[in-house]
């Protein structure tokens, strides 16, 4: 099952930006493989990000691998601080 990073092309928001494009270069640098759903192009990208995610509420940027949830940008980020990146992909 592949990586999922579910992000938003479209925000106001320079630290969404910021949090998406380190998610990208981590996974990036890391060659781990994986796929950009832009939830900004379609709405049921949205729902279905905020289903895996069970938050109606979630926003973007939310991890899952295949229709598992990972988690959000905390959580990627204390993963990396952890040195448990691959458990939190669930790899």
């Amino acid at each position: 099952m592949p990586v999922k990073v579910f992000y938003s092309s479209v925000s106001g928001s320079n630290s969404l930006r910021n949090d998406q494009l380190r998610i990208f270069m981590v996974l990036e640098s890391k060659k781990i493989p994986f796929e950009r759903v832009d939830i900004a192009q379609n709405p049921a990208d949205k729902d279905l990000m905020r289903k895996i995610a069970g938050n109606p509420t979630a926003l973007p940027p939310q991890i899952c691998n295949g229709d598992t949830y990972c988690g959000d940008m905390e959580a990627f980020n204390n993963a990396i601080e952890m040195e448990q990146l691959e458990a939190f992909l669930k790899l």
